[in-house]
């Protein structure tokens, strides 16, 4: 727990609480400073996040298997050899 940090947050609702009951967004320090956004307009950002799609994790490229799998042969080879010799 850090003590003597005061944070403005926005709490808001899950629409669907299946799996979640509220989202928790933490403001930045100069968010109402600088910018001048209104509560409504902070609530509209926050409640468009919430609806917006997370990412899309397609899997791991071709690259990335045939790079992990060529360093894990090479680290039998390697460890083959020593064993031996």
């Amino acid at each position: 727990m850090v003590k003597g940090i005061s944070k403005q947050v926005i709490v808001v609702n899950s629409p669907d609480k299946k799996l979640f009951d509220q989202a928790i967004f933490i403001l930045s320090d100069d968010a109402m400073k600088e910018n001048g956004i209104s509560n409504e307009e902070l609530m509209r950002e926050a409640k468009a996040l919430i609806k917006r799609p997370t990412i899309d994790h397609k899997g791991f490229s071709f690259w990335s298997v045939a790079f992990a799998l060529s360093g894990a042969l090479l680290t039998g080879i390697v460890w083959l050899l020593t064993s031996i010799l």
